[in-house]
C-alpha cells in the first residue's frame, strides 16, 4: 500500500516515539538503582591496628566503611575529606588514594581496585603511617563526603566511631591504675586548719583573733583613686549576699579601700578585724588584688547559694608578686571561643592574680578579629568549611568539618565584642596583648587578602587591590611548614605586607583607645617560618638587587624585623614575638646554629621562649637570650603548655609531642634554675641530667631580664568551652602559685634530701587546698568551670582491690554489677574482695565524676 509522503512522515515519527518510550520503560529500574547513595546510611569506623609496625617507627590503622543502606556504596565517584595529624606512608591494599591537601587536611578517594560495598557489608582500607598513635586525639576527625558530580556540596559523616585501643595494645596505651595508685599515695590528707589560706601564697600572713561578719548591712568606703575597685567589690559581694552593699563613710562594719604611699604597683596590705576590713594600696591594681584575696575567704558554697552573712577570719596580709608579668596565652585562632567564654576566663585570671591575657587571634586556620577596613579578614579568614577555591572561606582544619559558619571552626569577635573584652579585662587589671601572626602562620590572612585582591580587580581598582596583597603572585618557592602548609608565609619583600601590618596596628590601636585600655606592645608571632620561602620569588630577587643588606633569603628575616619594629616604634609600641625574633642563623665548623641576634638586643624586643624540651638540644635557649640582654618571657613546653595531655592514656585528650603535662608540673617549675626541676623526657623517661653539663646557666644579669612567666593553651584539639576548661584547670592554679608567690623554701635549699622532703610536704598541702576550697569554688564561680577530675588509683593485691583519689576530699564510688558508677553507688571506704567486674570513679562534691576505671576478676 502506498501512503502519501506526509502520512509516511507521521508514521515514522510515531515509530521513533514508540521506541523511545520502550527504552524509557526498560530504563526505569536502572534509574531507580542509580539514585544517590544516602550518606546518612554510611557509618565509618577508624581503627588503630598496631604500633611499631614491622618493628619500625610506624603504625598500621584502618578505615572501615559500614554500608547500612539497601543500596550499593559505589566503587567510585566520591571523595572522603578529613583532618589528620599524621603522615600516611602507604595504603597497604591499594584500593584508595590518600593525599594531603594542605596542612593536616586530607582526602581519600577510590582507586581502580576499590570495589563497591554491598548493603549490610563493610569495606576496609588499611594504611601505614609515620610515628605512633597513642590516643583518641590522634584519630582522623571532621569527616565528610563529596560526590564528584557535585564538588561544592559536602555531606558530613554523622556516624563515626574511633577504636584507638586494640586489646593487644591496651597495656601500652592506657595508664596503669596501679601507677596512679602510687602517685596518689604521695598525697596525704591534711586538716583544714593546717592548709594555706590563700592561693597564690602571700608574702606574709599573720592570724588574728575573732571574725568579721560580712552581711547585708556592710558598707564600702573608698578613696577616689579606687572607685573602680570598690564597684567591682560591690558587685562581687552582691553575688554572694544577694544584695549590693552601699557606699558610705561609716567606719564600722565596713570594707575600706585606702590609698597609702610606698607600695609597688600590685602590692597591698589587708587587715581583717572584727569591726572592719582595711585594704591599703598605693595603686588601683594592688587594691584590686587585695579584694581577690578576701574573696578566697568566702565559703565556697556561696557562689552557688547566696548567704545572708559570711564570717571571715581575722588576719593580716602583706603581699606583692614575684613577677610583674603573669600571663595566659589563649589560642582562639585554631578553634574559636565565644566572647562569653573569654570573659569567664578573664574572671578566672583575676581571681588568681594573673595580669595578662595574651590573645592569639590569628593563625593559618582562622582570623578572629574584625578589622573594619579589611572585611575579608573575617568574611573569608574567620570562616572554615568545604571549598574547592577558598574565595569565600578557607579549608576546614582540626576536625571543623564541612559546614561553613559553624563554631568552633568559624567565628570572630566584632569590633564592639573586642572593645567589650578590653574594657572588662582592663577593669580587672588584666592587659590584653593581641597576637597577630606574621610572617608565617598567616594562611588565613593571605587567603583573605587574595579574596580582597580579586574583588577589587573585578571592580577595576587595581592600585587599591594590590595595596595589602601578602603574596607574590609569581612566586614559585617550594616549602612546607611545621604544620604541613605550603602557602602560609607572607612575602616580606612586598611593600604591601608592611602596608597591611601598619593598617592592622592602626586599627587595633584605635580599638584600644576607644576602650580606654592600655597597649604597650603587639605580639607579631614570628615563629616557624620554614626553609625554602622566598627563594623563587621575583619580588624577593628584585629586592636583593636593590638592598645591599639583603644578600641571601635568610637576610629577609632581619629585613622584616627591622621594618615591623620601625612601624611599632612609630606608634610608641615595642615588638613582642616568639623566640625566633631574638635569634640569628650562623655557622660553626660548617654546621648551622642559632645565636642571640646582636642586631636587635637593644631594640626592646620581648622574646617568648617555649623551646626547652629536655633532650632536644635547646634547653638553655631562654637563659642564653636573657644573658645576651633580651627581655624574656619564660613560656616552656615542659611545664606551661596546658594543651598537652595530662598523662599517657588513650582516653586523655590533648597532644603529647612535647611530653605530658599534669597538674603538678606547673607547680614545681623553678624559673631561675629549671634544670633542677627537669624530670622526664617527652616519652616519659627519666631525664639524664648530664645533658645540662654544657648548657648555659642564668647569670645575675640574665635574671634581671626574665620579665615573667606565661602559660599557653593552644587549641588544635580544643573544640568547646568545656574542653578548654578541662585542659586549663587545675593546671592554671599551680602556674598562678609559681608566678606570684615568693621563692618556696624547697627551691632554694641545697641538700637534695631536705629539698625533696620540703617539696613533698608543700605539694601535699597544695593539693589538699585545691581539693577543699579551690576546686569546689570553681565548680560554681563565674558560672562554673569543667575542671579535670583524675580517675582513681587502683591496686590489686591477693584478690583485694584498694583504691585512692588524687584529691583526698573527693569520694570514690563503685559498682559490681557492670553499671556505670554514680553518686548513688557504693562509696569506697575499705579494700574490696574482687568477685566480679568492678567499676570505679572519683566524684567531686557537686556530683561530677572522673572517667571510669574498670577492674575485672582475674
Amino acid at each position: 500500500m502506498n501512503f502519501p509522503a506526509i502520512i509516511l512522515t507521521h508514521i515514522t515519527k510515531y515509530r521513533v516515539l514508540l521506541k523511545m518510550m520502550t527504552v524509557l520503560i526498560l530504563f526505569v529500574p536502572v534509574l531507580a538503582n542509580t539514585q544517590p547513595f544516602d550518606v546518612e546510611k554510611l557509618a565509618v569506623e577508624w581503627k588503630l591496628e598496631q604500633n611499631n609496625y614491622q618493628g619500625r617507627e610506624e603504625f598500621e590503622a584502618a578505615f572501615v566503611f559500614h554500608n547500612k543502606s539497601n543500596r550499593l556504596f559505589p566503587a567510585g565517584g566520591w571523595r572522603l575529606y578529613f583532618s589528620y595529624p599524621r603522615t600516611v606512608l602507604s595504603v597497604t591494599d591499594q584500593q584508595v588514594i590518600f593525599k594531603n591537601v594542605n596542612g593536616e587536611f586530607c582526602v581519600l578517594y577510590p582507586a581502580t581496585g576499590f570495589t563497591s560495598i554491598k548493603p549490610g557489608d563493610k569495606g576496609i582500607v588499611k594504611y601505614i603511617a609515620k610515628g605512633k598513635s597513642f590516643s583518641y586525639t590522634d584519630a582522623p576527625s571532621g569527616l565528610y563526603l563529596v560526590w564528584d558530580h557535585t564538588p561544592e556540596q559536602a555531606i558530613p559523616i554523622q556516624h563515626y566511631t574511633i577504636n584507638a585501643v586494640p586489646q593487644k595494645e591496651a597495656m601500652l596505651l592506657k595508664k596503669s591504675p596501679a601507677l596512679q595508685y602510687e602517685i596518689n599515695k604521695r598525697i596525704q590528707a591534711a586538716q583544714t586548719d593546717s592548709l594555706p589560706l590563700f592561693i597564690p601564697t602571700p608574702v606574709k600572713v599573720i592570724a588574728g583573733n575573732g571574725v568579721f561578719n560580712l552581711n547585708r548591712e556592710t558598707v564600702i568606703v573608698f578613696d577616689s583613686l579606687f572607685i573602680n575597685e570598690a564597684k567591682i567589690a560591690q558587685t562581687d559581694i552582691g553575688l554572694v549576699l544577694g544584695s549590693l552593699p552601699v557606699f558610705s563613710n561609716r567606719k564600722n562594719n565596713a570594707i575600706s579601700f585606702k590609698k597609702v604611699t610606698g607600695l609597688s604597683k600590685e602590692a597591698f596590705r589587708i587587715s581583717i578585724l572584727p569591726e572592719r576590713i582595711n585594704i591599703e594600696a598605693s595603686y588601683p591594681a594592688g587594691a584590686f588584688y587585695a579584694f581577690q584575696s578576701i574573696k578566697q575567704l568566702f565559703p565556697v558554697n556561696v557562689w552557688s547559694t547566696p548567704a545572708n552573712s559570711l564570717e571571715l577570719k581575722a588576719v593580716t596580709i602583706e603581699d606583692a608578686p614575684r613577677f610583674s608579668y603573669r600571663s595566659l596565652m589563649l589560642d582562639v585562632a585554631r578553634n574559636f571561643q565565644t566572647k562569653a567564654e573569654v570573659l569567664k576566663v578573664i574572671d578566672l585570671l583575676a581571681l588568681y592574680k594573673i595580669n595578662t591575657l595574651h590573645f592569639h587571634l590569628t593563625d593559618d586556620e582562622g582570623w578572629r578579629l574584625e578589622i573594619p577596613t579589611l572585611p575579608e579578614l573575617t568574611t573569608v579568614g574567620a570562616n572554615r568549611g568545604h571549598t574547592t577555591h577558598e574565595k569565600n572561606r578557607i579549608l576546614p582544619a582540626y576536625g571543623s568539618g564541612a559546614i561553613a559558619g559553624n563554631k568552633p571552626g568559624s567565628g570572630y569577635y566584632s569590633k564592639p565584642d573586642f572593645i567589650e573584652i578590653l574594657k572588662y579585662a582592663s577593669a580587672r587589671h588584666i592587659q590584653v596583648i593581641p597576637e597577630l601572626e606574621t610572617p608565617g602562620h598567616a594562611r588565613a590572612a593571605i587567603k583573605a587578602m587574595n579574596a580582597r585582591y580579586e574583588r577589587l580587580s573585578r571592580e577595576g581598582k587595581q592600585q587599591e587591590a594590590v595595596k595589602y596583597l601578602l603574596q607574590d603572585t609569581a612566586d614559585q618557592s617550594v616549602y612546607r611548614s611545621v604544620q604541613g602548609y605550603h602557602d602560609n608565609v607572607m612575602n616580606v619583600a612586598l611593600p604591601s605586607v608592611y602596608n597591611f601590618i601598619e593598617e592592622l596596628v592602626d586599627q587595633v590601636l584605635a580599638m584600644y583607645t576607644e576602650a580606654n585600655a592600655p597597649l604597650s606592645t603587639i605580639h607579631l608571632g614570628g615563629d616557624e617560618v620554614p626553609a625554602g620561602v622566598w627563594q623563587r620569588s621575583p619580588a624577593a630577587l628584585a629586592l636583593m638587587k636593590q638592598d645591599l643588606n639583603v644578600k641571601t633569603t635568610d637576610d629577609f628575616w632581619y629585613y622584616y624585623l627591622s621594618k615591623v619594629n620601625d612601624i611599632l616604634q612609630s606608634k610608641k609600641l615595642y615588638l613582642s614575638g616568639w623566640e625566633e625574633v631574638a635569634m640569628r642563623k650562623t655557622k660553626l665548623d660548617g654546621k648551622q646554629l642559632y645565636i642571640p641576634n646582636p642586631d636587635f638586643v637593644n631594640k626592646g624586643f620581648h622574646a617568648y621562649v617555649w623551646n626547652n624540651v629536655w633532650g632536644w638540644g635547646m634547653e638553655d635557649l631562654a637563659y642564653r637570650l636573657a644573658n645576651a640582654g633580651y627581655k624574656v618571657v619564660l613560656s616552656p613546653v615542659t611545664n606551661f603548655y596546658f594543651d598537652l595531655a595530662y598523662e599517657k592514656d588513650a582516653d586523655e585528650p590533648g597532644l603529647y609531642w612535647g611530653g605530658y603535662l599534669n597538674e603538678e608540673k606547673p607547680f614545681y617549675f623553678n624559673p631561675f634554675d629549671y634544670y633542677k626541676t627537669a624530670k622526664e623526657t617527652p616519652d616519659g623517661k627519666k631525664v639524664d641530667t648530664k645533658i645540662f653539663d654544657k648548657k648555659e646557666r642564668l647569670t645575675d644579669y640574665g635574671r634581671s631580664n626574665i620579665v615573667g612567666l606565661q602559660a599557653q593553651v593552644w587549641s588544635e584539639k580544643i573544640s568547646s568551652p568545656a574542653a578548654l576548661e578541662y585542659m586549663l584547670l587545675p593546671k592554671l592554679i599551680g602556674f598562678a602559685e609559681r608566678a606570684w608567690a615568693p621563692d618556696p623554701l624547697w627551691s632554694i635549699v641545697s641538700d637534695s634530701l631536705t629539698q625533696q622532703q620540703l617539696y613533698e610536704k608543700a605539694w601535699s598541702l597544695f593539693v589538699n587546698k585545691m581539693a577543699t576550697s579551690e576546686l569546689p569554688r570553681l565548680e560554681y564561680f563565674a558560672g562554673g568551670f569543667q575542671y579535670r577530675i583524675p580517675p582513681p588509683g587502683v591496686s590489686v593485691q591477693q584478690g583485694m582491690l584498694m583504691a585512692n583519689s588524687y584529691y583526698p576530699a573527693f569520694k570514690i564510688h563503685y559498682t559490681t554489677d557492670g553499671s556505670e558508677p554514680s553518686v548513688k553507688s557504693s562509696v569506697y571506704e575499705a579494700p574490696i574482695l574482687i568477685k566480679a567486674t568492678i567499676k570505679l570513679a572519683v566524684f567531686n562534691g557537686a556530683g561530677r565524676k572522673s572517667r571510669t576505671i574498670v577492674v575485672q576478676q582475674p
